[in-house]
């Protein structure tokens, strides 16, 4: 009754049968059962029909747990980057090679505001002319997925008046899948370097990244990274607890210690 469905063919799903359960019917029986999130999705895949996608638009947390596992990777450069790529957590070794995060503030600690309007940050890439357009296409199907939300657009809009890149590629509309690869850097205390990056879903729904950086051995990048690292930084590389930028209210990423 609850769920608005038949008890005849209720049961008849029950028992495996040939039913063909919509999406919709789907929804209401969660709803009715009141099925949490790793339920829902059980009982769809039963229906073999794909889950539809809760999208949380609220604050995003890095958990304890995922702040430690980045304080331990000592050796390669790692941030955590959330739905919309803002760099919400990263490591001392992330901070030595890319920057201070500490010191940006809102649209500042954004991928893509650092691959495009960030001129700073854009000499340290040696293939920009190749990685920014890849990566504006990996950008384009994630925020597909938030279609409509004010933080995406009103970032698209200042990317766009910012970089002419931005404006000239962002219509052609190409899209790509997240790919490992690998990244040369042009350090400026180190010189060339070369690293492998990867990202790892975080599998707790809420979109997350975890992005890794491994030296390689080409242009002796392990061993400049390590002398890197001996350099006194130019503060603690604070892993924060952030709010995602509510623009509207001209709110500060609030970072925690």
């Amino acid at each position: 009754m609850l769920a608005g469905v038949g008890t005849t063919w209720y049961t008849w799903l029950e028992q495996g049968r040939d039913v063909r359960a919509s999406p919709e019917v789907l929804s209401a029986l969660s709803n009715a059962l009141k099925l949490d999130a790793t339920e829902r999705r059980h009982l769809f895949a039963l229906g073999n029909q794909p889950s539809p996608e809760r999208r949380s638009y609220g604050v995003e947390r890095v958990e304890e747990p995922l702040q430690r596992m980045l304080d331990s990777l000592t050796g390669q450069p790692a941030y955590v980057l959330g739905r919309r790529w803002d760099i919400l957590a990263w490591n001392r070794a992330a901070a030595m090679l890319f920057g201070d995060y500490a010191a940006l503030e809102g649209d500042r600690r954004n991928i893509m505001h650092m691959l495009f309007a960030d001129h700073q940050h854009r000499r340290l890439l040696v293939d920009w002319d190749i990685l920014a357009p890849t990566t504006l296409a990996m950008f384009r199907a994630d925020s597909a997925r938030y279609a409509g939300d004010p933080d995406f657009e009103r970032l698209i809009e200042a990317l766009a008046r910012s970089s002419a890149e931005f404006r000239d590629w962002w219509p052609k509309h190409d899209v790509l899948r997240q790919l490992a690869s690998q990244k040369r850097i042009e350090h400026p205390i180190s010189g060339r370097m070369v690293f492998e990056y990867t990202s790892f879903a975080v599998t707790d729904r809420s979109d997350m990244r975890l992005i890794v950086y491994t030296p390689l051995e080409e242009e002796q990048t392990d061993q400049k990274l390590r002398q890197l690292l001996k350099v006194e930084p130019f503060g603690k590389a604070k892993a924060p607890i952030t709010n995602p930028p509510n623009h509207h209210a001209n709110r500060k990423v609030i970072a925690a210690a």
